[in-house]
């Protein structure tokens, strides 16, 4: 556990409140938030997730706060990482609108915190148990100009995990309002068909992931065909390969689909070339 998370700038004990009781984070999910991985102390793709924060701040109308530049967030994140001592972590940098009112907020300033949570292996390593996973049936999502960023309003991954364990699945597939397949309750998702990547377009409604782009740029750098397109139930049965991508676990393998079975060939190989860029 971690002893200290850093608020606005500051320092504090883990273990104590940092937060009012009307912070609009609680009230309203007003807010959003980067999950990031540390590996050997170094923060991985820092650059892409400062400029997604950027642009969610932008749509969401909250001003970036005055202590929170690029520079300022690498070295506070180093400085977590020293006073904690996880060389190797999980990041979650959370900024919320910080300003009296209801459902009109007073004002747009924002403000931050910073939190660590220890992860056991210092590079991504790929799953040897493949998932297994069935369709969210419950809610769909809507597509809208919220759906590409991650903010704090996060209840229907929340009900899609909770149906995953009930179903006795690692995880499931959710579909927006189109019926389109376009993610799981925590990552993108690719799938490969004859050594071809497809993945759900951000015009879909899936999440922006930083690691959806990561892959996609491993994968046309190394002779990989990537194309953005919707998929269905119908996409995933003819597959070769199903698997999902996010910034905490990289690359991870589905083995199962209702009845369908899948390999991990590719999602072997990029998490291969993943873990050569990150240390390199």
């Amino acid at each position: 556990m971690a002893a200290f998370v850093n608020l606005n700038g500051a320092l504090c004990p883990a273990d104590m409140p940092v937060i009012t009781l009307n912070n609009r984070a609680f009230h309203y999910g007003d807010g959003v938030f980067e999950t990031m991985r540390i590996v050997r102390g170094h923060t991985c793709f820092l650059d892409a997730h400062w400029l997604r924060l950027e642009e969610s701040l932008k749509v969401l109308r909250i001003n970036m706060p005055p202590n929170l530049g690029r520079g300022q967030l690498e070295r506070a994140i180093s400085e977590l990482v020293g006073r904690n001592e996880m060389p190797n972590a999980r990041c979650r940098l959370t900024v919320f609108r910080d300003s009296p009112g209801y459902f009109k907020p007073e004002s747009n300033q924002g403000a931050f915190t910073i939190e660590l949570s220890a992860v056991d292996r210092d590079t991504y390593i790929l799953n040897e148990r493949g998932y297994a996973v069935d369709l969210y049936p419950e809610m769909r999502k809507p597509v809208n100009m919220l759906a590409v960023h991650k903010t704090l309003g996060s209840q229907l991954y929340i009900m899609a995990g909770l149906w995953s364990i009930a179903q006795h699945l690692d995880d499931c597939l959710i579909q927006n309002d189109r019926g389109n397949i376009i993610e799981s309750s925590s990552a993108n998702i690719f799938i490969v068909s004859n050594g071809v990547l497809y993945t759900p377009s951000l015009a879909d409604g899936c999440l922006g992931g930083i690691m959806r782009m990561q892959v996609i740029n491993l994968a046309l750098e190394n002779g990989i065909k990537v194309y953005e397109s919707s998929l269905n139930p119908q996409n995933l049965l003819v597959a070769d390969e199903l698997f999902f991508t996010n910034a905490a676990q990289g690359v991870q393998w589905v083995g199962s689909y209702r009845t369908k079975r899948y390999g991990h060939r590719m999602a072997l190989r990029l998490q291969d070339l993943l873990v050569k860029k990150v240390l390199s």
